[in-house]
């Protein structure tokens, strides 16, 4: 593709972004496809010569858009958020069109300095105590990983060499072999499927602890099992606290954790991926309290934060224990020059290769401010308040527990049974998405306010979708106004107000 060609039809791809995402109100957030149907929509053998853009665009309308979830439509209210924002996208463009592998610092140093420069200004925003920042005069930092789940794995696996390495030394155990086995880590039972799996990949049982009643993992139930396991001849080695629980939202109490941790030298990784950026806004900071005792945190720009994924940014106490880990040495990787103790990144993560990801974190933090931010944040939380307010004035239903941050967990007081049909009954006609979690063993619907573009009249919609298929449900009009064929006459005014 010659270089006018290329600037004609980016210009032409810009618009179909733009367009697309100016006008993904008005789409379904969920698809109307079955399983396999682009496997019968696109040729089994890649083709032999070279195909015109337009008709890669023509398939892209056809074919692709199709398929899509609208993560991004202001009717998606499942999962958590997935950032986005045009700074983002533009940050993400000139990253693939400079196209450089930050492997080492002199393979790019710019790759590996603003990545320093951004992860300082993001944890200052957060309030993190200074030494895990680069510019603190300790050996702690950031670094960029491609996701929270990377993140936890890496903790563990450097948790598990760090805890070798001290037994060696202090207890002269020399046979790695006879130590493994005995590693055991710990974490709530609401934490993230990532955190199991990372046990799974790094080779160490992993404890899923009882929480309270408000699905918070409380230092008494750690301390007794680590006695428990200490007793029984077993070795802890890792603990991962989550503040923001998938299902609830819940802050495990670091204040708690964070000295049982430290006296017994167990590794405290914290897992904040959704909730971690609204420790920009002063007043939730409390909910952090401790985490002056943490080893590593992690939390994804890529979900509140405006940033498209991926982009998880993780911070350590200590990162001599990661190049420890981590460092494989090659004399193609040589990196004399760098003698500023500038971190080098390869030792921090699991691949070789890096993407330049502080390109659209930078990008967006300078286009948004931090007040910017912080606005966007609120404005989330008050929209999920203002859906709490419309179910609380809804006599069917309950609200628990009490909202945290976007998160809104809801539930029909006749029961799971009748939770369950609603929210298969919603998925089904496809105009809101919306997932369930578990509230003390209770069936809930969680509603997250997830999309930037969510407005109060984005959240009303939805809760109208929702209060039209209860009264469906409850009084089968389905059946008795045979007039109604769409879930978009249902949701006219006219016939909305014909329906009460």
């Amino acid at each position: 593709m010659e270089s006018q060609e290329f600037r004609r039809f980016g210009k032409e791809v810009i618009d179909l972004i733009a367009d697309y995402i100016e006008n993904v109100r008005d789409r379904n957030v969920l698809p109307s496809v079955e399983p396999g149907y682009l496997l019968k929509m696109l040729p089994e053998e890649a083709p032999e010569q070279p195909e015109h853009w337009h008709d890669v665009v023509k398939d892209v309308h056809n074919t692709i858009l199709p398929g899509l979830t609208h993560w991004q439509s202001p009717q998606f209210h499942a999962f958590y958020p997935a950032g986005h924002s045009y700074a983002s996208i533009l940050g993400s463009m000139l990253n693939d069109g400079l196209s450089i592998i930050g492997l080492s610092w002199k393979a790019s140093p710019v790759c590996t300095e603003l990545e320093v420069i951004t992860m300082n200004w993001f944890g200052k925003l957060l309030g993190l105590p200074e030494e895990f920042l680069n510019c603190s005069p300790g050996p702690g930092g950031g670094v960029i990983q491609g996701s929270a789940s990377e993140s936890t794995l890496i903790a563990l696996l450097v948790a598990k060499d760090k805890t070798i390495r001290r037994l060696n030394i202090v207890d002269h155990i020399d046979d790695e072999d006879e130590i493994k086995p005995k590693l055991v880590a710990y974490t709530s039972d609401q934490c993230n499927s990532s955190v199991e799996k990372a046990g799974l990949l790094g080779s160490m049982k992993i404890k899923l602890l009882k929480t309270d009643a408000n699905g918070r993992l409380r230092g008494e139930t750690l301390k007794k099992a680590i006695e428990e396991d200490k007793a029984m001849g077993l070795i802890p080695c890792f603990v991962t606290a989550t503040l923001g629980t998938t299902a609830t939202c819940a802050f495990d109490p670091l204040y708690e954790l964070g000295p049982i941790c430290n006296r017994e030298n167990v590794w405290l990784h914290v897992d904040a991926a959704y909730a971690g950026p609204v420790f920009m806004c002063p007043e939730y900071r409390h909910l952090m309290k401790g985490i002056e005792y943490v080893s590593s945190i992690v939390t994804n720009p890529h979900k509140w934060m405006l940033v498209n994924f991926d982009c998880s940014a993780m911070w350590l106490k200590d990162g001599r224990d990661i190049k420890r880990a981590f460092d494989v040495k090659r004399i193609y990787l040589d990196d004399t020059e760098n003698n500023l103790n500038i971190p080098d990144y390869r030792h921090w993560q699991i691949p070789l290769g890096r993407r330049f990801r502080s390109l659209k974190l930078w990008t967006v933090m300078r286009i948004h401010g931090a007040e910017g931010l912080r606005k966007h944040i609120r404005s989330q939380i008050s929209l999920a308040l203002h859906f709490a307010k419309l179910v609380g004035a809804d006599d069917r239903f309950l609200i628990e527990p009490e909202p945290s941050m976007g998160l809104v967990c809801f539930r029909l007081k006749d029961g799971d049974k009748t939770t369950q049909q609603l929210l298969e009954n919603l998925t089904r006609k496809k105009k809101i998405f919306m997932v369930a979690g578990l509230y003390r063993t209770r069936y809930v619907i969680r509603f997250v306010v997830c999309s930037a573009l969510t407005t109060k009249e984005d959240v009303e919609y939805s809760w109208d979708v929702i209060k039209i298929e209860t009264d469906l449900m409850y009084t089968n009009l389905i059946h008795t106004l045979p007039q109604i064929k769409t879930m978009d006459e249902i949701l006219s005014r006219e016939m909305y107000e014909k329906l009460q």
